[in-house]
C-alpha cells in the first residue's frame, strides 16, 4: 500500500503540521470536527463541548473506522479507548483548539484551522507540545491515517484499512521525523 497523501511536517521540535484539501465546504468539515456522530466516522465519537474550558470525551473505536481489526502490535486498541479533552479555543466554523491526551494544562494540543479552497476546504492541523520523538511519530502517523479516513468519508467512499494505512504511515514518519 502506498500513502495517498503527503506527510505532515515537523515545524518545530515538538510540533507537527498537516495540511489537506478536503472535498467539502467549511461548514460540512466543521460538522465532522464537532458533531460526535459525524466525528466517530473518522476519529472518535463521545461528546463535544461548545465553550472554552469545557471538558469533553473522545471515544475511539478504531475497528469501526474501516472494519479492519487492529493487528497484534495495536491489540490494546481493539477495545474502546476513552480520552478526556478540553476546548481551548473555538471559533465556528473556522478554528478549534483542544487538549490532547488529557484535559490537563500540560497536555499536548491540537488546532484545526479551516479555510475555503475552491469548492473544498483547506484543513491545517497543528499538534503542539509533543513530549518526545516516539510520541511525535505515533501522533503523526495516527493523524495521517485518521485524516485519510475523513477524506474517504467526505468523498462518499468506504475507507481503506485503517490499521494497514497506519502501519505504512508509521514507517514513513519513522524515517521523516527528527
Amino acid at each position: 500500500m502506498t500513502l495517498k497523501h503527503s506527510l505532515g511536517t515537523q515545524i518545530a521540535p515538538a510540533t507537527l503540521r498537516v495540511e489537506r484539501t478536503l472535498p467539502a465546504p467549511v461548514e460540512r468539515v466543521w460538522a465532522y470536527l464537532v458533531d460526535p456522530e459525524k466525528r466517530k466516522t473518522w476519529l472518535a465519537g463521545g461528546s463535544m463541548a461548545q465553550a472554552v474550558g469545557d471538558v469533553f470525551e473522545l471515544r475511539f473505536q478504531h475497528t469501526e473506522l474501516s472494519g479492519e481489526e487492529a493487528p497484534e502490535h495495536y491489540a490494546a486498541y481493539r477495545k474502546t479507548h476513552i480520552q478526556k479533552s478540553r476546548v481551548l479555543r473555538i471559533e465556528p466554523p473556522k478554528l478549534l483548539t483542544i487538549s490532547w491526551g488529557s484535559e490537563s494544562d500540560t497536555a499536548s494540543e491540537v488546532t484545526f484551522e479551516l479555510t475555503p479552497k475552491g469548492d473544498g476546504t483547506q484543513l491545517v492541523l497543528t499538534h503542539r507540545r509533543l513530549p518526545d520523538r516516539k510520541e511525535t511519530v505515533s501522533v503523526s502517523s495516527g493523524w495521517h491515517a485518521h485524516l485519510d479516513v475523513l477524506d474517504d468519508v467526505l468523498h462518499g467512499r468506504k475507507p481503506d484499512g485503517f490499521w494497514t494505512n497506519l502501519q505504512e504511515a508509521e514507517k514513513a514518519y519513522e524515517a521523516h521525523v527528527d
